[in-house]
């Protein structure tokens, strides 16, 4: 039996203006460790990211700024609650994709793997279909940011656009990008300019 409700995690979510002190205040308890689908976020203290890309350490240390990044900015979100539990899920497919080649560490399509993860954490707390649907989407396409603006094989702006906001997306993955190491204020204005030629290079596709 799940000792923690989707409520209670949710109300945090929601409600803090820090809510990586809440998920660290839970860390202590064991629960990551334990019971079952909040080891799939457990996991994630032990997965190790590109030193050079993220200087913050695991994916679990990233996940917790990212979280707090999300918490400044959801008002900005038409769909806050989605947004801060996409926020909260979205490396999960980290963990298991997560390998070092030719001495890199790589994380190879995990947001593949992150939206069906997300589905099965969240098909656990509660029986929103829609609510499931729209995380794990968001999820699926957090990565597009990067995709888009250096013209990877793997953007696919209209299959994006016709599953998720492109604005939703943008605004998760600024958080993304803020949610690391080192970040002074000239990083944050480049980052944000790599948000809006996200927004404009979608926006062009989709005339």
């Amino acid at each position: 039996m799940i000792s923690l409700t989707f409520q209670e995690i949710d109300n945090q979510l929601m409600k803090d203006n820090k809510p990586s002190d809440y998920i660290i205040e839970l860390s202590n308890t064991g629960i990551f460790e334990t019971e079952y689908p909040f080891t799939l976020l457990g996991t994630l203290k032990n997965t190790p990211q590109s030193p050079k890309h993220h200087p913050e350490g695991s994916v679990w240390n990233h996940t917790l700024m990212v979280l707090d990044n999300a918490a400044e900015r959801k008002h900005n979100s038409k769909s806050p609650q989605v947004f801060m539990w996409a926020a909260l899920l979205h490396d999960l497919g980290k963990a298991p994709t997560t390998r070092i080649r030719k001495g890199r560490i790589t994380s190879y399509d995990h947001d593949l793997e992150g939206e069906m993860l997300a589905s099965q954490f969240l098909s656990e707390l509660t029986q929103d279909a829609q609510f499931i649907q729209q995380v794990a989407k968001m999820v699926r396409w957090h990565m597009q940011i990067l995709f888009v603006v250096k013209g990877l094989p793997f953007a696919n702006v209209k299959k994006m656009a016709a599953e998720v906001s492109i604005e939703e997306i943008a605004l998760l993955g600024l958080c993304d990008r803020l949610g690391r190491g080192e970040m002074n204020q000239e990083k944050k204005q480049e980052e944000e300019q790599t948000i809006e030629k996200f927004l404009i290079r979608c926006r062009e596709i989709l005339q």
